[in-house]
C-alpha cells in the first residue's frame, strides 16, 4: 500500500504544517502534543494510546500518565491534525490537515498499514443519503478493511499462515 519513502520526511513535514496550523489558530501545540503527533506518524500503521502511552514512557524513562496522552490526541482531533479509527480503537495522522474533510480509510487487515483517501464524492454521498432521511451527520468516518497492494504480492501470501 505504501511504496518506499524516506519515512522521517512525513515526520517532518507533518510537524511542520501542525505548528504553523496551530499558530494560525491560536491552538497551543504543547512539547507533550507534538510529541504525541510525532509518535502518531511514526509509521503508516495506526496507533493506539497506550502504544504511545508506552513509547513516551520509555523516553522519559518515567511513567507517563493515560489521561495526558488521551487529552493530546483530543486535541489533535479537534485540530484536525489525526484521525480516530474507531473500529482499531487507534490514531493515524492526517494527511490534509488545513482542510475540513470527512474520514475515509483502506485498511490492510494483513499488515495493519492505514491509507486515508479524501475523496469528496463519498463524503456527498453520505451527507445526500443522510439529509433524505432526516439524518444530520455529525461526524462521518469511513473505514473499508481488505488487503493492500504489497501484501496481495503472491511471494508475500506464500509466507503467509
Amino acid at each position: 500500500m505504501l511504496h518506499a519513502h524516506d519515512h522521517a520526511h512525513c515526520i517532518a513535514d507533518a510537524l511542520t504544517r501542525a505548528d504553523a496550523l496551530c499558530a494560525e489558530r491560536g491552538a497551543r501545540l504543547t512539547s507533550l502534543r507534538r510529541r504525541v503527533l510525532e509518535l502518531v506518524w511514526s509509521g503508516h500503521q495506526p496507533r493506539g494510546a497506550y502504544a504511545i502511552l508506552d513509547d513516551l514512557t520509555q523516553r522519559d524513562g518515567k511513567p507517563a500518565a493515560p489521561l495526558t496522552v488521551y487529552r493530546a490526541l483530543e486535541f489533535l482531533v479537534e485540530q484536525g491534525l489525526v484521525h480516530r479509527i474507531e473500529s482499531l480503537n487507534a490514531y493515524i495522522g492526517c494527511a490534509e490537515p488545513g482542510a475540513m474533510h470527512a474520514g475515509q480509510f483502506l485498511v490492510c487487515e494483513a499488515c495493519g498499514n492505514a491509507v486515508e483517501l479524501d475523496d469528496p464524492r463519498v463524503d456527498d454521498a453520505i451527507r445526500t443519503a443522510a439529509s433524505e432521511r432526516g439524518f444530520q451527520v455529525r461526524r462521518p468516518t469511513v473505514e473499508v478493511r481488505g488487503t493492500c497492494p504489497d501484501c496481495q504480492k503472491p511471494d508475500l501470501q506464500e509466507k503467509s499462515p
